[in-house]
């Protein structure tokens, strides 16, 4: 079962959803300052998010919708390219991890 999360109609719907990969990181979050809100007033109103830089890191940013910039085509290829060798090379590595210990129960 897919979780659903409901916005309620007069907050308008977000530009952008968790996980997605954006200049400025992945958004792990987002929140809303509602139209009538004292946040909104003293903030102005729309969605914030909450992106993190890269998976490493524990440094989190919070920013507005106009202040988030999406990836090209070309970068995003890139970078999940990037991280589909990191897991193929981690793969690789367990399955010789396996292989010894697999080759070394035999032996003795």
């Amino acid at each position: 079962m897919q979780p659903t999360i409901s916005i309620p109609q007069h907050w308008g719907y977000p530009c952008f959803a968790f996980n997605q990969r954006r200049h400025q990181g992945l958004i792990l979050g987002l929140y809303c300052y509602p139209s009538g809100t004292e946040l909104a007033e003293q903030f102005d109103e729309g969605w914030r998010y909450v992106l993190m830089p890269n998976k490493n890191s524990d440094e989190i940013s919070y920013l507005q919708e106009n202040q988030i910039q999406p990836l090209s085509p070309e970068e995003l290829f890139t970078q999940i390219t990037a991280e589909i060798d990191f897991y193929q090379q981690q793969i690789a590595i367990r399955q010789q991890q396996l292989a010894a210990i697999t080759g070394g129960a035999s032996n003795g």
